[in-house]
């Protein structure tokens, strides 16, 4: 269940377009870092089996296609519409990754950078560059490869690689309160309630160090 987490606040306009779009298959380029077989059995021209990257906005339409199987065909809502994808895609890839096995998309999380001890509405659809904290907007798994683990071992790694931006401190993100301790599990405590309000939803606010974050074993499971 945790894989099909979704973090941040739904928004329930522009489905109808939204879900009119044409599908295609995400495109791969140049990957930040990956897992493949050793160069001795490798085939010219063959994907990497597993492979980790910073997301761009052409893969603004395959995370889409994830997302709104996940959460749009069950309760109408999304997190991150198409067009707020390329919007953060845009401005900083390097808040975002992506899990892709054999060139397709698996896996995703989006962020951005925020500059306030505590998220607001504002935070749902900015970026802040000189912001020392990572809002992670979104987390999904494609339905095909849930129940595996995947959602926690890509937290696991996001996390990692923000240990690679100096300028990052710390990781938040909103919940539901069924969806807390997972979160706990990966590393994350409990800040309070959230300002963040959709209809009569509401959200339980969390945060991470970064620092230091590489250097821990994955020993609780996440």
């Amino acid at each position: 269940m945790e894989e099909t987490v979704a973090v941040g606040a739904p928004r329930a306009d522009r489905i109808s377009a939204l879900n009119a779009m044409p599908r295609q298959k995400p495109r791969i380029l140049s990957p930040v870092w990956g897992l493949s077989e050793s160069p001795s059995r490798q085939r010219r021209h063959t994907l990497p089996a597993s492979e980790f990257r910073c997301l761009s906005p052409e893969d603004a339409i395959g995370v889409f296609e994830i997302e709104r199987e996940a959460f749009i065909s069950v309760s109408g809502n999304c997190p991150l519409y198409i067009d707020e994808i390329q919007h953060f895609l845009t401005l900083c890839p390097e808040m975002s990754l992506g899990w892709f096995e054999e060139g397709r998309l698996v896996a995703f999380i989006i962020g951005s950078l925020w500059d306030q001890d505590r998220l607001t509405q504002e935070s749902l659809t900015l970026h802040r560059p000189r912001g020392h904290t990572a809002h992670i907007h979104a987390l999904a798994v494609h339905h095909t490869f849930r129940q595996q683990g995947k959602g926690s071992i890509l937290l696991w790694r996001y996390l990692q690689h923000l240990c690679h931006q100096s300028s990052v401190r710390r990781a938040v993100l909103m919940c539901e309160d069924f969806l807390v301790p997972f979160y706990q599990k990966c590393g994350f405590q409990i800040v309070g309630p959230c300002a963040v309000r959709v209809g009569t939803l509401s959200f339980t606010e969390l945060q991470c160090p970064v620092q230091g974050y590489a250097f821990l074993r994955r020993n609780s499971g996440c």
